[in-house]
């Protein structure tokens, strides 16, 4: 069979055509191949690069946030206790003012004693002039019989005779009366008082804006702080309490000024920290379950409270209020405790003087009852107080002893008035209320300073917490009639210008001491006087 070599080298042609067709197609695809896996290995380079990245630039973000985090609460500690010594400073000062109108009102009081004593006098004096005209009547007919004088000549001789002796008698028996009746009342008032505050004294605790709670380990800080600050976030919006986590180990702090708010955080992180499981829906079930606790516990205080002092009738309000005083301190003293203290001393005095002892001890119990709803309102604990007892409808006396136990009104009745000095008596006795350090130290250091103001004084040391202070002055400048009027100088000057509770005792020595010698021994004299 003959082949056409043309056909031949046609058909060798289009094969050499297709086989390069193929080998390119091959190479094609082999290129294809090699470029998608460098491709792959450059992607997977740039994740691996834009992950450590990320990692880094999210530990730099996080560090930064816990700096800022920390500047911050130091920042909202110091405006706490800036805060917390301004309300120091105006509580003062209102003690200040409220003490000079409570000695008005007494200089007041003291007065109409005064003038109704005088009242009783001339009656008294009117009788005795009666006595007087009966004497001289009985003088006059016998004169008139042994001397033959008349009525005019016998009344000139027997008012010569009396007048003297009748001035003098009723100087004395008005003497007495005054002096009478001035211990009686002292006398009467110490036992009453004495009868009243004889079986009340209770424990005090230092009042506080924070709450600490303990933990089993550091690694429950990284569980309450949570993902990117979830949790923490979470527990402060749900209890409206700042948690503050620093580097005290296992301890956390809760910030806040509402106490049953801080109370109830409290509790719901005791029981996340049991729990062990601290998470968004955790937390709100801890704060639930938390408030529903202390709800019960405020509402078994206010019941027990009514019970004991055998008080009924009470606004359910009222009651809330009352049993949300537990969690609520001023000045170290419990708030119920406080009430309850003054609702006996009220009740005491009133039982005393045969007013209505029940009607005392509720407006007792309640004149402070505005502090419970305070700390998220505006106004005084007072203005609150009147405001929550007439919505509650409250009695008159109740709503008066509110507002007379801080001078905010006049009382209309004298059971206001017995709130009041109960209210005087709870807050000054000992062991109620303490002051802080700095307080304290402040004072000491005052009371030193008056009494070195004086010249010729050498040295003062206050001792005894401040309620005696020792004066040592230089003989050859004080003599010992000098150092008595300095006593007195100095007792004057720390009364005009300081606040103290009770009183304070001022000791001046004056010492001199003097040696002689004989030739054949030795003699030491030593005089030391002291005036208080």
């Amino acid at each position: 069979m003959k082949i056409d070599i043309q056909n031949l080298e046609l058909i060798i042609a289009i094969a050499g055509f297709v086989a390069g067709i193929v080998a390119g197609i091959v190479l094609y695809n082999l290129y294809l191949r090699s470029k998608k896996q460098l491709g792959s290995q450059i992607i997977e380079q740039a994740k691996r690069e834009a992950e450590k990245v990320r990692r880094d630039a999210q530990y730099r973000l996080k560090t930064e946030l816990q700096q800022k985090r920390n500047a911050f609460l130091r920042e909202i500690r110091q405006k706490e206790e800036k805060a917390a010594r301004l309300e120091n400073e105006n509580i003062r000062k209102e003690k200040t003012l409220r003490r000079e109108e409570n000695q008005l009102k007494i200089r007041e009081a003291r007065l109409e004693n005064k003038e109704k004593k005088i009242n009783e006098l001339e009656q008294l004096l009117y009788e005795k002039h009666k006595k007087v005209d009966g004497i001289i009547d009985e003088q006059n007919k016998k004169l008139e019989k042994i001397a033959n004088l008349t009525i005019e000549d016998a009344k000139k001789e027997l008012l010569k005779n009396l007048e003297s002796q009748a001035k003098l008698e009723a100087v004395q028996l008005a003497n007495e009366i005054k002096e009478e009746a001035r211990e009686k009342a002292q006398r009467e008032a110490k036992e009453i008082i004495a009868q009243a505050i004889e079986n009340l004294a209770y424990e005090f605790t230092m009042e506080s804006t924070l709450a600490t709670v303990e933990l089993p380990s550091e690694r429950f800080k990284g569980m309450i702080i949570g993902r990117e600050g979830r949790n923490i976030r979470a527990f402060e919006e749900a209890t409206g309490v700042k948690v503050i986590v620093d580097d005290t180990p296992e301890l956390i702090v809760l910030s806040g000024y509402d106490p049953v708010a801080r109370e109830i955080a409290r509790i719901a992180m005791e029981y996340l920290i049991k729990g062990k499981n601290i998470n968004v829906n955790s937390i709100q079930q801890m704060v639930n379950r938390a408030t529903k606790e202390v709800n019960r516990t405020i509402q078994k205080a206010a019941e027990e409270t009514l019970q004991e002092l055998k008080i009924s009738d009470v606004h359910p309000r009222m009651k809330e209020a009352l049993g949300r005083l537990k969690y609520r301190y001023s000045y170290g003293q419990n708030m119920l405790q406080h009430s309850k203290e003054v609702a006996y001393l009220a009740g005491a005095m009133a039982a005393e003087l045969g007013f209505n002892v029940n009607l005392a001890r509720r407006a007792g119990l309640f004149h402070d009852v505005g502090k419970a709803v305070s700390n998220n309102s505006e106004g005084s604990h007072v203005t609150l107080g009147v405001e929550l007892a007439e919505k509650c409808k409250e009695h008159e006396i109740v709503i008066n002893a509110i507002l007379a136990h801080h001078e905010e009104a006049e009382p209309i009745h004298p059971i206001s008035v017995l709130v009041t000095a109960a209210d005087r008596i709870s807050g000054s006795r000992p062991g109620a209320r303490r002051d802080t350090l700095e307080a304290y130290t402040k004072r000491i250091t005052k009371l030193e300073e008056i009494g070195n103001s004086f010249e010729g004084v050498a040295k003062t040391y206050a001792i005894s917490a401040g309620r005696e202070i020792r004066v040592i002055v230089e003989p050859d400048k004080i003599t010992d009639e000098q150092a008595m009027v300095l006593s007195t100088d100095i007792a004057n000057k720390i009364r005009e210008s300081m606040e103290f509770p009770g009183q304070i005792k001022v000791v001046v020595i004056r010492q001199t001491i003097t040696s002689r010698y004989t030739d054949d021994y030795e003699e030491d004299f030593a005089l030391d006087d002291e005036s208080a």
